[in-house]
């Protein structure tokens, strides 16, 4: 299980011991939320021989590579410095699927030698505007919904994917959302996934089949931000684990099916006062507050420059589409699914705010900092956000990005929100997607060769 923030490394030395852990998975997310480290001996871990990896390894693109500009040497420097790892011990948990060879994971943070965090890591990027709040005497709740596919084993990347076969020895040929007959088809597969989570502590709630055929959405129990992403990050491992168990994939990626519905990692958001416990988007009466107003305001004013955190990979757009389930637009309505910004029916004490842009592909902990850095300068600015939109808005415009070159263009132009994530990350983290886009366009697709090559 996850443990409470009070578990201390000598209570998580202990507690290995009576776990017979042979081995530690020592974990970092990179910028992409990509799993990197080092796997050591039990006999090897210790908080005082202290781990080291490149400062580097932040810099990696989605396929490895990094970026070459003087913007990022003079961040990483020209002579590839090590960094310091440091367990954080309430991450500490089992690998379920090693359970005849008992292993354990945990998160790392990472420091430079002087003691100070390294700025540009994602934990660290979350724990900063975390920080902002507690500057504010407020801290942010989130709740994060998780959208993902089932596919096929497919070991071609030029072959499109396709629905997984079922309990009953089919695929699914149509739409089945909300259809409990085509999660069962499923049931193996999941009741290793709750048990996996369960293992783990990762307090995950409800499970439904979304729109797409063989799309899955799985929601966490709302909570603290860096806590919520660490599930998040554990959940991805875990349900990819799972199934290839089951001799299928479970893909993260935001449109992965071009006749299906991308899939989205939703995020509810609240801000809670520190001192009185009370939501601080409800007024004693119980209408909403000017912060909540405020709130609204500021992502509307910013989530255009923040959708590169939200949409990472030149696949994301093509999930950013009219009538694709997906927002266009940076709209707010009560109940409303089609704006970018949706405010959930509920009880005055739970009033919060659902982010519907970003996508599933994206790390949690950018995803997160990112969209309550938003939230945060529409608290501080006071910023009063447009009217409440009404009807269906799929029909309305873009107000978003339409391509991650474009959402690149509208990050730099927004030097507030480089101030809250902190701008040796912004730099950083735009380098890296210049250096992905730039290995994209190096690809010719099959569309080019379908309708280029004999008709141009």
């Amino acid at each position: 299980m996850i443990h409470p923030d009070n578990f201390s490394f000598t209570d998580m030395a202990q507690w290995l011991d009576d776990k017979r852990v042979t081995e530690i998975e020592c974990l970092v997310p990179d910028l992409t939320g990509v799993p990197r480290g080092k796997i050591l001996p039990r006999d090897k871990f210790g908080e005082d021989k202290g781990m080291r990896l490149p400062q580097a390894v932040m810099a990696q693109t989605v396929t490895g590579n990094y970026p070459d500009s003087s913007d990022v040497s003079d961040i990483l420097t020209d002579y590839d410095p090590d960094m310091l790892l440091r367990p954080d011990s309430s991450t500490a948990c089992l690998v379920p699927w090693t359970q005849d060879d008992p292993t354990a994971q945990v998160i790392h943070d990472c420091f430079f030698f002087d003691g100070s965090p390294v700025d540009f890591a994602p934990r660290s990027v979350l724990r900063r505007v975390m920080g902002l709040y507690e500057g504010l005497g407020l801290a942010a709740v989130v709740a994060p919904e998780l959208e993902f596919y089932l596919t096929a084993r497919n070991t071609d990347p030029d072959i499109p994917l396709h629905p997984p076969v079922g309990r009953s020895g089919r695929s699914e040929t149509s739409r089945q959302a909300y259809s409990i007959d085509a999660v069962n088809e499923f049931d193996p597969l999941f009741e290793d996934l709750y048990d996996y989570c369960d293992l783990q502590g990762l307090e995950v709630d409800t499970l439904i089949h979304e729109v797409g055929a063989g799309q899955m959405e799985i929601n966490f129990l709302h909570g603290d931000p860096l806590k919520l992403a660490d599930r998040v990050f554990y959940f991805k491992r875990t349900v990819r684990e799972a199934a290839l168990r089951h001799n299928m994939y479970a893909t993260f990626m935001a449109k992965p099916m071009a006749n299906e519905p991308g899939s989205a990692m939703h995020v509810h958001q609240s801000v809670i006062d520190t001192k009185t416990k009370l939501n601080v988007f409800t007024k004693p009466d119980g209408t909403a507050s000017d912060a909540f107003r405020h709130y609204i305001g500021g992502l509307q004013k910013y989530l255009p420059a923040a959708t590169i955190f939200f949409a990472p990979y030149v696949n994301s757009y093509r999930r950013i589409v009219k009538h694709g389930a997906a927002p266009i637009n940076i709209q707010w309505g009560h109940d409303n699914r089609t704006v970018g910004i949706r405010i959930p029916d509920s009880e005055p004490a739970a009033r919060r705010v659902e982010n519907r842009v970003i996508g599933v592909d994206a790390n949690p902990y950018v995803a997160i900092a990112a969209t309550l850095a938003c939230g945060y300068l529409g608290l501080v600015n006071k910023i009063e956000p447009l009217p409440e939109f009404r009807g269906s808005a799929y029909n309305t415009d873009f107000q978003l990005p339409r391509g991650l070159h474009e959402a690149l263009t509208e990050m730099r132009d927004a030097p507030e929100l480089h101030e809250v994530l902190g701008k040796r990350f912004v730099t950083l983290y735009a380098a890296v997607k210049e250096e992905e886009y730039a290995e994209f366009m190096k690809v010719i697709s099959p569309w080019e060769r379908e309708h280029l090559l004999l008709h141009v």
